[in-house]
Order: C-alpha cells, then structure tokens, then sequence
C-alpha cells in the first residue's frame, strides 16, 4: 500500500475503497479485474502527462484538495457506509474537483432519478418508490401495481444488496426479511423482467455522449442477479443503433455534463429496450474488455482538468 507521501505526488486520485485501495492478492480475479480497468486508464492518462493513483476514499490523512481531479471509481461499499460516505463527500466536494460533478453524484446515489428520467421521456423499468417509514406492505404494493411478480430492492445500493424476487405467495416472508430497513431507508419495487433470464441485460459504455462499447451480462441458471459476483456472466455486445440512442438520451437526460457512465437496459416481453439502471457514481466500465476507451475516458477527464 502506498504511504501518504506517494499518494499526494499524484495529479489524479482514482476512488476505491479500503477493501480494494492495494494490488489484488494472487488469485483474487474479483480485484484483479479491477486493476485491471484502472492500469489501462492510468497508463493513458500518463501519456498526457498527468500521475493518478487509486485511493481509499476513507483513508485517513488524505489531502485531497491537493489532487488535480478526484475520480470516482470503485468506491463499492459507499451504500453501506451511506452516512459516513455522505459527510466525507459533502466537505471534500468543496475542496476537490469531482469527475462525473458533485451534483450529478448525488443526484445519481438515489434511485428517485428514474422516475425522473421517465417524465423526461426516457423509457424505464416501471417504478414505484417506496418511502421508509411508509409502512406499505409487499403484498399491498403488489396489488396496487398488478405485478405478479416483482423485484425490491434498496434505493441507495449496489451490488444486489437486499434485492429480492418476489411473487405474492412470498410477499409476507419477505416483507418480513426486510420490514426493518423498509422502516428506515427508502426502497423501490419493479416488475420482475423475464427477458433478465434468456436475452440478459444490456450494458453500454458512454463517455461525454460518445458511446465505445457494450457488454451483455446474465444471470447464472435459477437466479435473477448479473453481477459476477453472483455467479453472473458477460460477454462483448454489438447493440443496436436503437439501444445506442437510448443510452445516449438517457445520459443526456440526466441534465449534467458528464465525462462517464454506463445504461443498464433490458426487453419487455414486447422487445422494447427499457433503461434499468443509470450509473455515474462508480460503474463497472469493462475497460479491459475494450482497451480503446481508457483513451476515450483518460481524454475526457483532462479536458475537465483543463475547463
């Protein structure tokens, strides 16, 4: 791990967490992809002249005014750190240059943007917002909508944390499960998305409203959740010019002037592309996969230095 000295020679901090800050150890291929990403944007970044390094954002002694631009990486457990990740962002903000802005981040770390981008004209997921506190049961929401079937999940989070599939014959044990953060963080329920099980989920790249690539993830055999660290699976995607302008309205929607992020979206059961997720926080961005964009991102992020 490098000292405090090393770390504040650098122009450029990429955010991580405690967990993920050192090299991965031999064999660990979750952190190792990782490194991965972050050495090919490193090393572009380089080239024009400029040293980053990555960085626990909860590393003590840190003096972040002293960085050119802080970019947020993966900072992968600020939803379970929610609090202490706010009141560190909330002062650093004021002594940093952020890349995707401040006001993008916070407005992108609650789920309440999508029905947002929907009043936008962006087609989403259906979502109802669940407020903490409200009291409304599972069973209650699954009647209100109609859904047969349904999937829950925290509006602060990642990484499928306390996400659950549920049809109404479960609603009551689930709500069970989760009636204690239900009473103290707000959630959102979706319809369940077939198509998550046999086409997969479509995830493209965007860096200043220039698309670069696409993955397809999927879910392995009996469960819902495309996270690799779920057992899920990618694999390179051409997407369609349709799925493309999606993306891009989508991120253009958003009203921010952003160097990076990615639109998760999936099919309805008539084939109709629908925005999942829009991530600008710390998305996964599958450099690796496509070595071309670091120069694309490490470009971006100097023009913001220099703006």
């Amino acid at each position: 791990m490098k000292s405090i000295e090393e770390i504040h020679r650098a122009d450029i901090a990429l955010l991580s967490d405690r967990r993920y800050e050192g090299e991965a150890r031999p064999g660990d291929w979750y952190h190792g992809q990782m490194i991965e990403d972050d050495r090919y944007l490193i090393e572009e970044l380089a080239k024009r002249g400029y040293s980053s390094v990555r960085v626990d954002w909860s590393r003590p002694g840190v003096d972040w005014s002293r960085f050119k631009a802080l970019v947020v990486r993966t900072t992968w457990d600020y939803y379970e750190r929610f609090g202490e990740f706010s009141e560190w962002f909330n002062r650093v903000k004021h002594e940093a240059v952020f890349i995707n802005p401040p006001d993008a981040l916070e407005w992108n770390m609650h789920k309440r943007y999508l029905p947002e981008l929907e009043g936008k004209g962006i087609p989403i997921v259906p979502v109802r917002m669940i407020d903490k506190g409200s009291g409304e049961s599972i069973t209650d929401l699954l009647e209100e909508t109609g859904w047969n079937e349904a999937v829950i999940k925290p509006a602060v989070s990642g990484g499928a944390r306390l996400t659950y599939r549920v049809k109404a014959d479960k609603a009551e044990e689930i709500d069970a499960k989760l009636r204690p953060h239900l009473d103290t963080e707000d959630f959102l329920i979706q319809p369940f998305m077939k198509q998550i099980q046999t086409t997969g989920e479509d995830t493209l790249m965007v860096f200043n409203g220039r698309y670069t690539h696409a993955i397809r993830k999927k879910a392995k055999a009996g469960d819902f959740r495309v996270q690799d660290d779920h057992g899920g699976t990618f694999e390179t995607y051409e997407p369609s010019e349709a799925q493309i302008k999606l993306a891009l309205d989508a991120m253009k929607a958003s009203g921010y002037n952003l160097t990076y992020g990615r639109v998760d979206m999936v099919k309805d059961d008539a084939g109709t592309d629908l925005v999942m997720e829009l991530e600008i926080v710390e998305p996964e961005l599958w450099i690796r996969l496509h070595p071309e964009s670091a120069a694309v991102f490490a470009s971006e992020i100097v023009k913001r230095i220099g703006n």
